[in-house]
């Protein structure tokens, strides 16, 4: 895959268990927005709900939300971050 990406932003619930399939999560912590897994050596799979009409028409996703997380993984990419503290993680 990327062997030196620290953050993977999986964008939808398909792409969440993709990306647990493929990174080997297990067990597969449950899917929310915000949600962030560590995948160890400071690297980090960060999860957002699809930013599809559907969920952008109704409000589950808002410009706001999908910005915190973009930020949050941002925050999560530069050497020396711990986790904790993100949108979805206290």
């Amino acid at each position: 895959m990327f062997p030196d990406a620290r953050v993977v932003l999986a964008l939808g619930g398909f792409a969440y268990e993709a990306c647990c399939r493929v990174l080997g999560v297990r067990p597969r912590p449950a899917f929310g927005h915000g949600a962030e897994v560590p995948l160890g050596e400071g690297r980090w799979l960060v999860c957002s709900y699809h930013p599809s009409q559907q969920n952008t028409f109704t409000g589950r996703l808002t410009e706001q939300m999908l910005d915190g997380v973009i930020c949050r993984a941002w925050q999560l990419s530069l050497p020396g971050t711990r986790g904790g503290g993100g949108p979805g993680n206290p």
